[in-house]
Order: structure tokens, then sequence, then C-alpha cells
């Protein structure tokens, strides 16, 4: 195979199938388009009216405007959205911008559940992850999970608990013998 060493154009109508949707007579959306009464090009540049901004909508700063619709269900408030505007300050292409993104949703399930706490309702995260359905229709994976869970929580806690106790008494033995 000859590699080609300068970069030459090649013309586009040299390539296999090229322009091959540039008839309009043989569109294949043209049925759709004649039923739905579109009389514009699918491909006119022109764009919809903008959905108006009543809340706070984070976007990309590879983007200059912002999406024609979007949803707006939650804006971002308390500490998840301070680390959501922290992550929309980088590009899209960085680790700084969807590291924190994800750490953000961890946080927001935290406020969630502290936010429940607060308005007096304790939330029931056994329904709400789904364990009584997992217990009936997966239950080997679940035994699973919940053992590993229970031995990750179990040898933490004694991991935590022997370092203090070692830590407490050589100081209460330095403290005896002053």
């Amino acid at each position: 195979m000859e590699t080609n060493v300068i970069n030459t154009p090649i013309d586009p109508k040299q390539i296999p199938g090229w322009g091959v949707d540039a008839d309009p007579k043989n569109d294949p959306t043209y049925p759709m388009r004649a039923r739905m009464n579109v009389t514009q090009d699918p491909d006119s540049k022109h764009r919809p009216t903008l959905q108006p901004l009543e809340v706070e909508k984070l976007r990309s700063i590879e983007r200059p405007n912002v999406s024609a619709v979007y949803g707006t269900t939650v804006p971002p408030m308390g500490l998840s959205g301070a680390i959501r505007r922290l992550a929309f300050k980088y590009s899209e292409n960085r680790y700084r911008h969807w590291l924190p993104l994800i750490v953000a949703d961890r946080v927001q399930v935290v406020e969630g559940i502290l936010d429940d706490l607060v308005h007096g309702t304790v939330p029931n995260i056994w329904a709400e992850k789904g364990y009584d359905v997992e217990w009936k229709h997966n239950r080997t994976a679940f035994i699973t999970k919940m053992a590993t869970i229970a031995a990750l929580t179990a040898g933490t806690i004694v991991w935590l608990s022997s370092g203090n106790k070692e830590k407490g008494f050589r100081r209460r033995d330095n403290q005896r013998r002053y």
C-alpha cells in the first residue's frame, strides 16, 4: 500500500456514496415531511424560539448559547450546586469537569437525606433502593451484596477502633512515666 506523505486534497465527488442525499427527489424523508406539513427544509439553520431562562441553567463553556429546550426540574443549590458550578467552569474534555459532577451527585444524595430528616421524615432507604424487589427476583446477588457491605463495614470499624486503642494506650503509658 502506498502512503501519501503530502496532504493533498481529495475531490469529494470521487468518494463512493458522496452526495447520495443531495437530490431532494431522492430524499427518504420526503413522504414523512409531506404528511407532517413541514414547509422548511429540515437542514435549515433556523433556530427555534428559545425557552425562557427562569432558573439558573448550567451550561458547557463550549456552547455559546443555551439549548433551545431543556429540563428545569431542580436548579443547582446547596453544596452540590456549588460543586456543579465549579465543574462547569472547565471544559467537558477534562476530568476537572466530570469528576466534580460525580461528587456533586453523591453530595446531593446526602443533602436529600438530611433534608428529609430536617423536615421530620425518616427516609425509607430500603424501599428507595429497591431491596424488596431485588430479594424477590435476584436473591443470590442481593445476599452477596449485603454480605460484602457488612464485611467491609465491620472491617472498617475494627480497623478504626483498633488504631485508636493503641494510640490511646501509648499516650497513657507515656504520661505515667513522667
